[in-house]
């Protein structure tokens, strides 16, 4: 009996240290903001959405125009970021006439805590930033545009749901399980333990990884798609892109590749505002 009691203590100490290994090795890193829409010269006010659970989402309402009924851009950040680092993506769609609501995702930037963060957390946040929007009377049509984690979470989104008007995603990957492999194998870990790792995680999130990669739910989505992607994106290769392309071949999506741009080249997917403003005004056209 003692020796079974102490086998049983060792592996549930076993199990508890796996545990907090995994929750902090996933953990995301909290960034606040320290600027915000006015260093760009952009009129905005900061809001407080009600999220999941009671948790308040930061965000900026920026306002190109104060007109009824204008096409708006909703923006999430990607992993361990906040709205302030995506922020010069939407300068030039805010500057050519776009109203845009930046949020932070819970756990990052100044939003509330809310549990291990996930992908499928970020679109529950862009579920409750979509359902504000369309609440206040400067919105018209919306697109949502989201970056890494965040434009998985677009995807998610715009699959579950069909009153968005266009979805840019920049940087997603195809499967969560692809992306965690790719991590988990550059630590060197033996197979036996990312599988084990990988079935804990969805247990954690809820959710089976095929239900929400972006290659299965990117062929669930109606409205115009456009897919960005840096060709010398080195955490995720652009062949993510290829294959969430391939997988959905009866729904086409619009593809922009930036020459020479990494994973977090805003400075690269600035310079092709123009081919973005392009989509857009095909999807969602300006009040002019």
């Amino acid at each position: 009996m003692t020796t079974a009691l102490v086998i049983f203590a060792i592996l549930a100490i076993a199990a508890l240290l796996f545990g907090i290994a995994v929750h902090y090795g996933f953990r995301a890193p909290r960034i606040r903001e320290t600027g915000d829409p006015a260093d760009y010269g952009l009129t905005f006010r900061t809001v407080n959405i009600p999220g999941k659970n009671g948790a308040k989402l930061f965000g900026w309402h920026i306002l190109a125009t104060d007109k009824p009924a204008t096409p708006t851009i909703l923006i999430m950040h990607g992993w361990g970021v906040n709205a302030e680092i995506i922020l010069p993506v939407a300068v030039p769609l805010c500057g050519a006439g776009y109203n845009a609501l930046l949020i932070d995702a819970r756990n990052h930037g100044n939003s509330d805590s809310g549990g291990p963060s996930s992908m499928p957390k970020f679109a529950e946040d862009i579920e409750s930033g979509l359902d504000w929007l369309k609440q206040q009377p400067e919105t018209g049509k919306i697109a949502l545009l989201g970056h890494s984690v965040g434009a998985a979470a677009t995807l998610l989104v715009a699959s579950r749901r069909h009153d968005m008007d266009a979805v840019i995603s920049i940087a997603s990957f195809a499967h969560p399980e692809w992306l965690m492999q790719r991590y988990l194998q550059s630590l060197h870990l033996p197979k036996w333990l990312i599988a084990l790792v990988l079935r804990y995680v969805q247990r954690i999130i809820g959710h089976r990884f095929d239900d929400i990669a972006p290659i299965n739910t990117r062929c669930k989505i109606t409205c115009p798609v456009l897919l960005v992607h840096g060709e010398a994106d080195k955490t995720i290769p652009v062949s993510d892109l290829q294959a969430i392309v391939d997988n959905c071949k009866d729904h086409k999506a619009e593809i922009l590749l930036i020459p020479d741009g990494d994973h977090d080249s805003t400075d690269k997917i600035e310079q092709h505002s123009g081919e973005l403003l392009s989509f857009l005004e095909r999807a969602i056209p300006r009040n002019l």
